[in-house]
Order: C-alpha cells, then structure tokens, then sequence
C-alpha cells in the first residue's frame, strides 16, 4: 500500500509541475490597518502572452506573495490566461477578469483556490449589487473594427455562477456603476477609431433593458458614484487633438453638469479625495505626458497637482494602477515600466513619502482588499 501510495504521490509531481510563489518582505508588519488582512493584486500580462498572475500583500506580516495562483492551483492548465482586467471580492468569492481569454475566474476570497469560470467574450469589468454579479462585454473579437457590434452587459448569479440575462449597451463598454436600482456604463468604441461613442448607457434592473443613452464625451472609460448624487465619467479622448477630460452626471436629471480639463487614466476615492494619475499618449508629439494629482469631489476642484511629495515620480515610468489603503491612507501606485518584463508596486504613506516598493508581476494594475470577514455590499459604485 505505501508503495503504491508513492507511485502515484510522484506522478501527480511529474504530471503537474508546481511553481511556488516567491516572497519579499518590505519590514512594514503588524501596522495598524483595522479588519484589513491583505489585497490581492491582478497583473495584466502582455497580451497574447498568457502571463496574466496574482500576487497579495499580507498586512500582518508586511510579506508580498508574488505569483501566488499557480502554487494554490497547480492542477489548473495554462494558470490564469491571457490579460487580466479587473478584479473584485464580493461575499467570499475572489473574481479575476480575464480580458482575452474570455472569461472569469472565480476563487476563494481567503486561498485564491479555483471554484469556477464564466464564459463571457471579451470581458472587461464587474460590479455587484444584491447577489448578482454584472460584467461589461465588448462581445466582438479584439480588433479595430467599424463594423464591430455593439457591448453588452451580462448579470451573473453569484451563487450559481451562471449568467442568467443580458442587455446590449453602446459599442466597447469599460467601467460600471450601480445606483438608484440602475446601471451605469461607460461606453468607448475604441475599436471604432475615429468614430468614437460618446455615450453612458443607462439601464433599469427589473426589466434589465437600457433606458437611454447620456451623450458625454468620446472614449469613455472610468465611471464611479460619488455619494453625492453623481458619476464621474472620464473621456480618453481622441490622442490627437481632443484631450482627455473628465466629466461630472447629475443622476437625478441624468445630464452632464460640468467637467474638469484634467487627464484621467485611474483613479481610486477616498473620502472626498479623488486620487489620479494620468498617462496621456498624444499621437501629434508621439510622447506620453504623465501627471499626478488630487481633485475634491464635491467642489470638483483640484486640489494638487501631484500627490508625490518626495519627488520619487521620476522614478516611476508607466504608473498603471492606483488604490488608497481606507484605514491609514497609504497609497498604492503600480509601473507597468516597459509592459514585457515585471512591474513594480510602490507604497506611499498618507503625506505621499515612499515606504517601500516590491517587484511583481507584468503589468500590474488591479487592486482588491481582504477584509477579515468579508460581507456583501448592498450597493456597487464600479471598478475601484
């Protein structure tokens, strides 16, 4: 019995090879963060690599786990696939966008261990809102395309993990909001250069059709609720001669109300601060310009023009994702830096001094925290 016990022990090792995690200590343990435990961060990888990986930071321990999935899932082929886009914790499920691959990994919130996958073509975003899960689809295959057809946006159940409806929205839809038994989203048409869409659409939960489109601006991509009765809407604009600006929706009128002449590639609320970085690609100088900053949600003012004290900005090359820590306010700022080789993950302390930086995976971009006993949000406001 033992004997055989040892065969089969050493073909499972040779059928599947496991790759362990690696780990670095940034010597930041046991810092006060509350009923935090860590957050999970989603690296892209290179499209067409499939090198999309998980890493998480524990806040007790102060050590980063790079690449934790493979080595939670070693009997799970090819591990996460190709771009990852966007990741949330809803309930005790762990929910990873992979983008190209076309579908979403669903994990244990506390193991990252696999429990299933959802179908969905070229899958961009999730938010949740009364144990429904809704995902943004561009449906069409990645490709500039102006014949494309349009989005679409699929409710999920989070107990079956079956898509259960779906309603078609404008074309290339990115981030949503859900609010006032509506949802939001942003619409692009990225694959329809120049012709762009310029719209938020605009739909009702119970009949699960679109109301209406809210005409904003073209290449659309960010969308969050403010607890002020209103979304942000960011513009990416045309990266020639319109410039990427930010918009502000009324949800009672559902109209535009202003905007702010300031380019937005992410952004993450805390409190009334809108914490921003901008990468902003002009085709006419054929250079990025990159830019920090702070803007206050209720007076729509800007509030700083870098959130950077120390001057270690000049260190990062391409910022790619951003998350403010909601207990002691340290920020988190990733560098995509080339987009081939690994990224890097910046932590920055609430007056915006570095504390310390890890290196992770390729193209790092998507934040989610671990709450010590997570619990279903009664409302969605968007990819954070």
């Amino acid at each position: 019995m033992l004997v055989v016990l040892l065969i089969l022990a050493v073909g499972c090792r040779e059928e599947y090879e496991i790759l362990y995690s690696s780990q670095t200590e940034t010597n930041v343990g046991q810092e006060n963060t509350g009923n935090l435990k860590g957050f999970y961060l989603l690296n892209e990888g290179n499209m067409g690599s499939n090198k999309a990986s998980l890493d998480y930071f524990d806040f007790a321990t102060g050590v980063y786990h790079r690449n934790i999935y493979a080595e939670a899932n070693p009997n799970v082929v090819k591990e996460l696939g190709d771009v990852g886009n966007d990741i949330q914790i809803y309930g005790r499920k762990l929910y990873a966008v992979i983008n190209v691959s076309d579908y979403i990994e669903v994990m244990d919130a506390g193991t990252a261990v696999h429990i299933d996958s959802i179908k969905i073509p070229n899958v961009r975003y999730i938010s949740f809102y009364k144990g429904k899960a809704y995902a943004s689809s561009y449906v069409a295959p990645v490709e500039f395309n102006q014949n494309a057809r349009v989005g679409y946006i699929a409710e999920i159940d989070t107990t079956t993990l079956k898509v259960t409806r779906t309603v078609n929205v404008g074309y290339q839809p990115e981030e949503l909001a859900i609010v006032n038994n509506k949802i939001y989203v942003a619409n692009s048409g990225g694959y329809m250069f120049p012709h762009y869409d310029r719209t938020v659409s605009v739909i009702d939960l119970e009949t699960f059709t679109e109301e209406k489109k809210i005409d904003v601006g073209i290449n659309l991509h960010r969308l969050r609720a403010t607890p002020y009765n209103e979304l942000i809407v960011s513009s990416r604009g045309d990266y020639y001669n319109t410039p990427s600006k930010l918009y502000f929706i009324d949800l009672e009128t559902e109209k535009v109300t202003g905007s702010l002449d300031m380019a937005v590639s992410n952004l993450d609320i805390a409190g009334d601060s809108a914490y921003i970085y901008a990468v902003a690609w002009s085709h006419n100088t054929k250079r990025n310009t990159i830019t920090y900053g702070i803007f206050n949600i209720r007076t729509k003012e800007i509030v700083s023009r870098n959130f950077i004290s120390d001057h270690t900005e000049k260190d990062i090359i391409i910022p790619y994702g951003i998350k403010v820590n909601p207990v002691n306010g340290d920020i988190y700022v990733t560098d995509a830096i080339d987009y081939v080789t690994p990224g890097t993950l910046l932590c920055y302390n609430k007056n915006g001094k570095l504390k310390w930086k890890v290196d992770t995976g390729d193209i790092p971009g998507h934040f989610a925290f671990l709450y010590e006993k997570p619990k279903r949000s009664s409302c969605a406001t968007g990819a954070p």
